[in-house]
């Protein structure tokens, strides 16, 4: 039977009586909008509320500080990426303790920085806020920490209880400033907190600093400096564990045993009798645990309690027994009719290896999936989590990482990092980033550009060419026809591009000039993507060549995209109007062949124009008409112009044809010769 999930908190609504009305709601990508509805809860319907309320999954990636976090712990994670599957594990076990430390590391760095805005604040309900932020990093490092000590780095027998021992150091920092406020005093064997700062010092296993502290009391009591002698020399000779020595693990425990026993001896002939606080010092180091329970309150905690009692008692435990030793020492420590705190049980699941119940209880117990996401992804480095797999396809590091890459989707600039997560998801990574990636608000062309990036490096190109639509929209909707034309270019959308080409056409014939020339002047091969699109760009060039005063490329390009059906028929009128300086120009521009087209093309036009537009103004219907005899006019006299030029042309032909022939036959002037008319019947010609 599958373990029943824990009840969600509830978050309450402001001003929201769920008594009274029904609330709706609409999911979003990583927040709800809730929504109050006109529906009773007793039935019926009452007025509506004009309020939608934002509730947010994860209130943390808003924090300015905490975003740090986020943005350094993503280049940690994209580095343990780049660790080589194939290097050896000997190799691979220093680098990954490495990185551990380097995520602890940026942990402590934003809990140091809360710490400092929590006490310089003036807002008690940010105080408040970022106090709470404090409490569950020191918590989040804590079981980090732990997770270090006991899977990542596997610390044996040993080194196991040194291990724990900083663990608890590190978390337990509180002696070190009560010892600074102890020394600093006039008197500071007189001062009330003195013993409980030496017995902090040893039941940390600190017997240097421990010595140093007692050396105090030993001044002012003459009397009993050879009892603070004996036990200075005790705290001196415990034996401690030194991995890199030659001392193996059997030799430590003979001489430690042989220590313990001394110290026994001590307390049997009541050396330390005389002076309680020696004496208990003295039942510590043999790890009498009532005197370590009766110091509860420098312990603080069951898992304090639980190291201590491992260094004066089993300094040489094995991994595979701590979980016996774990139980026990929260059973001793914690009240029986308390209920444990959810850190209890993660820190009592770490100890027992139970890892994944560690990472189940740390999602439910955190509000984030930042922790469990890069711990999980960690120890799957580490080969710790091959055997677990989900029942719907993904593994628990890629679940864990999608969950919070999507987290991260959901802010303005931390989406950003969420790339290279989903990037590092092999079965469901693209799936989301393809999904999650369309969601982000191109608010600016510059992070628009940054998304099509990110997209085309991944060959995203349906996502690519979604956005680069949605971009042009925007900037058809905002008059910006340049850019929208290059976005609907990029996005290779063949029918927003003829629309926007037909808006630039209609904004040229409402001004007479075109706008972003040189967009146009460089379309390139792009403007193939649509027939009205080549023609913007070939029209643009005829006014080019124009304006270059190339009159002949300019009719021959002009008649060439009437005749080639390119421009639409319906600017037909402003081409035609366009030839009319051409035809009024001195030198022929159009042969009588490019003429007879043009008046072809006006004829076609007019003939479709014969039928009578009731609805356009009189006013309109003057001003073609009169265009219509002004190009009819221009037309013919050009017609005229080409013909004699023409005739000119072949006359001047012909009598250069006819000297060659005197020249090559000898004929001589009034010598008659025979020429083909054009009915092909033959006639005789003199030369003249």
């Amino acid at each position: 039977m599958e373990e029943v999930d824990v009840e969600p908190t509830t978050t309450p609504i402001p001003g929201f009586d769920s008594n009274q009305k029904h609330l709706g709601f609409v999911w979003g990508p990583g927040d709800i909008l809730v929504y109050e509805t006109i529906y009773k809860a007793s039935g019926g319907s009452a007025g509506g509320c004009p309020f939608v309320h934002e509730v947010r999954k994860d209130e943390d990636i808003y924090s300015p500080i905490l975003r740090k976090l986020f943005n350094e712990s993503h280049h940690i994670f994209v580095g343990l990426q780049r660790i080589r599957e194939d290097m050896p594990s000997k190799n691979k076990k220093p680098q990954f303790v490495s990185i551990s430390k380097n995520y602890r590391s940026v942990i402590r760095a934003c809990m140091e920085e809360l710490q400092q805005v929590a006490v310089s604040t003036q807002d008690a309900a940010l105080a408040t806020q970022y106090g709470s932020q404090v409490s569950i990093l020191l918590a989040v490092e804590l079981i980090w920490n732990l997770c270090e000590v006991l899977f990542i780095d596997a610390a044996p027998a040993g080194s196991l209880v040194l291990h724990l021992l900083d663990w608890v150091r590190l978390h337990k920092a509180d002696v070190d400033e009560k010892a600074r406020e102890v020394l600093a005093s006039e008197s500071p064997a007189e001062h009330q907190a003195y013993w409980d700062v030496v017995i902090s010092y040893v039941l940390q296993g600190r017997m240097d600093e421990a010595r140093q502290v007692l050396v105090k009391q030993a001044a002012l009591q003459p009397a009993a400096r050879a009892m603070f002698k004996l036990l200075d020399n005790l705290l001196m000779k415990m034996p401690i564990f030194n991995p890199g020595e030659t001392q193996t693990l059997t030799e430590f425990d003979v001489k430690w045993r042989h220590w313990r026993e001394e110290v026994d001896r001590c307390l049997q002939d009541q050396s330390f009798a005389s002076n309680p606080h020696l004496e208990d010092i003295c039942k510590i180091l043999v790890g009498d645990e009532d005197v370590l329970l009766e110091h509860k309150e420098l312990l603080s905690t069951w898992y304090h309690f639980l190291v201590t009692r491992l260094l004066f008692s089993h300094p040489t435990v094995k991994p595979t027994e701590l979980h016996y030793y774990a139980q026990s020492s929260m059973h001793m420590f914690l009240d029986t009719r308390s209920v444990p705190e959810p850190l209890d049980s993660i820190l009592l699941a770490a100890f027992e290896f139970d890892i994944h119940q560690v990472i189940k209880d740390c999602s439910i117990a955190l509000n984030n999936w930042w922790f469990v996401g890069h711990l999980t992804d960690l120890l799957d480095h580490c080969k710790l989590l091959q055997s677990h797999n989900l029942h719907f396809g993904s593994n628990l590091r890629e679940f864990l990482l999608l969950e919070y890459a999507s987290g991260l989707f959901t802010h303005h600039s931390l989406w950003q990092l969420a790339v290279d997560y989903f990037d590092h998801c092999p079965e469901f990574g693209r799936v989301y980033l393809e999904l999650q990636i369309e969601r982000v608000p191109l608010d600016t062309e510059r992070k628009a550009l940054k998304v099509i990036r990110i997209c085309e490096q991944r060959q995203m190109t349906e996502q690519v060419r979604s956005i680069c639509k949605i971009m042009a929209k925007k900037a058809l909707r905002n008059n910006r026809l340049g850019s929208a034309l290059s976005w609907s270019i990029r996005a290779k959308d063949a029918a927003f591009a003829t629309l926007i080409s037909e808006r630039f056409l209609q904004d040229y014939c409402a001004n007479g000039t075109f706008s972003d020339l040189d967009l146009i002047d460089n379309l390139g091969p792009a403007m193939l993507l649509s027939d009205r699109l080549t023609f913007l760009g070939k029209y643009r060039e005829f006014h080019r060549l124009y304006g270059e005063k190339r009159f002949l490329d300019a009719a021959k390009l002009l008649l060439s995209l009437m005749t080639a059906k390119i421009a639409p028929r319906s600017f037909w009128m402003t081409l035609l109007t366009d030839a009319l300086p051409l035809l009024e120009q001195i030198e022929v521009i159009f042969s009588a062949d490019q003429t007879h087209e043009l008046m072809f093309c006006l004829e076609e036009l007019t003939s479709e124009k014969s039928v009578p537009n009731p609805d356009r103004p009189m006013q309109d219907e003057d001003i073609e008409t009169t265009k219509i005899e002004l190009l009819r006019l221009a037309l013919a006299r050009n017609l005229a112009m080409a013909i004699v030029k023409e005739r000119e042309s072949i006359e001047g032909l012909v009598g250069g044809w006819v000297a060659g022939a005197v020249v090559l036959t000898g004929m001589q002037p009034g010598q008659p010769f025979w020429r083909r008319r054009q009915d092909r019947d033959w006639e005789p010609q003199v030369i003249g």
